[in-house]
């Protein structure tokens, strides 16, 4: 009885010579007689130059931060005292930076006690239009890191009362009024003195407009001070809101997130 035999130690293999056109083959069959394989050459990729690297990762950088500014949420500067203590702005200080966002107001309009963000009519702004998108967007990021200055038509105040409600000033206790109902404004500061109000006269906020004012009161130009050529015209359309500001994210010290404290309910 025969065996065949595999051995490590050698490249030949005692087998059976493999048929082939008729024509016989050596029993000693060696695989260094097979021909060599053929494997394809691929050429190695080139690196890319550190600078286009570094030209993709900016304009990545960039395109996000216009897609979540214009959709989700944007930092503004407070560059004014109107809004004191709630935001802190003033001349030769850190001012505060905000973060408002746009998702709440897809679902509902903004509520009284809301501190929001909106462009200005013209009767605020004076006419000054807004820069365009690239412009204002450029600007927007340029305030951030104080290399620029805030557009000067976005505006933050308090929401007081919306569309169809009456508001006037002020009671025995200088406390604003809505529909006929003192309000209830912790949040208000008048400077250590007394807490006294510019009076003005009783005006029915128009349907899809909002009665806004600075929690600085006396020191904050809003819709008191913009009723032209009416009183009512000093209310702002809802649909000027850029969005509703969330949080203090600048200076560190003043982390935190911003009061909706609702004045006509005591803050339920």
């Amino acid at each position: 009885m025969s065996h065949r035999v595999n051995d490590d130690s050698s490249s030949t293999w005692e087998t059976t010579p493999p048929a082939g056109d008729g024509a016989a083959r050596s029993s000693s069959y060696s695989y260094d007689d097979e021909p060599a394989p053929r494997f394809s050459k691929k050429k190695a990729k080139k690196k890319q130059p550190f600078w286009k690297e570094l030209l993709v990762i900016f304009s990545v950088a960039l395109l996000l931060t216009v897609v979540i500014q214009t959709f989700i949420a944007r930092v503004f500067v407070i560059p004014s005292a109107s809004m004191e203590t709630t935001l802190h702005g003033c001349t030769g200080c850190v001012n505060d930076k905000v973060l408002v966002e746009k998702i709440t107001y897809l679902f509902r309009d903004p509520q009284p006690g809301d501190v929001i963000v909106f462009r200005g009519p013209p009767n605020w702004t004076g006419g000054k239009q807004p820069p365009n998108f690239v412009t204002g967007t450029l600007q927007d990021l340029g305030s951030m890191v104080n290399l620029s200055e805030p557009s000067g038509t976005d505006f933050i105040k308090r929401v007081i009362a919306v569309g169809g409600q009456t508001v006037e000033c002020c009671d025995d206790q200088g406390r604003v009024l809505v529909d006929g109902k003192p309000l209830d404004e912790p949040y208000l500061n008048f400077g250590g003195g007394p807490r006294q109000q510019d009076s003005f006269e009783k005006v029915t906020v128009p349907a899809g407009k909002l009665w806004v004012m600075g929690d600085n009161r006396n020191n904050s130009s809003d819709s008191r001070k913009h009723g032209d050529p009416t009183p009512a015209d000093g209310a702002i359309p809802i649909d000027n809101v850029v969005g509703k500001a969330r949080v203090i994210v600048i200076p560190v010290g003043r982390w935190g997130t911003i009061s909706d404290f609702n004045p006509q309910t005591g803050g339920n």
